[in-house]
């Protein structure tokens, strides 16, 4: 059966929610593999286009990764320059 919309994923049964039972976000999952892989450059997909933030630049720690839409990890940014991403204006 496909499930479409919110019905998509994974989600805690009510009774396992009361008990206590959580899943991880896919954002902090996305982010222990990042530092498992050394990247650190983040690459988002905003209605601006795609573009990516370093370590220390204003929107860096704001920033969330979400693989499931095409967001990815760089490790440098030639890389995510020749992937097509642009740095911030």
């Amino acid at each position: 059966m496909l499930w479409l919309g919110i019905w998509q994923g994974e989600f805690v049964k009510p009774w396992d929610w009361r008990r206590g039972v959580r899943l991880q976000s896919t954002s902090a999952a996305s982010d222990k593999a990042s530092v498992v892989s050394g990247c650190k450059i983040k690459g988002n997909i905003s209605k601006s286009g795609k573009i990516y933030h370093v370590p220390g630049s204003r929107w860096y720690d704001q920033t969330n990764i979400d693989a499931s839409v095409g967001e990815k990890w760089f490790c440098s940014v030639s890389e995510a320059e020749q992937a097509g991403w642009r740095a911030p204006k």
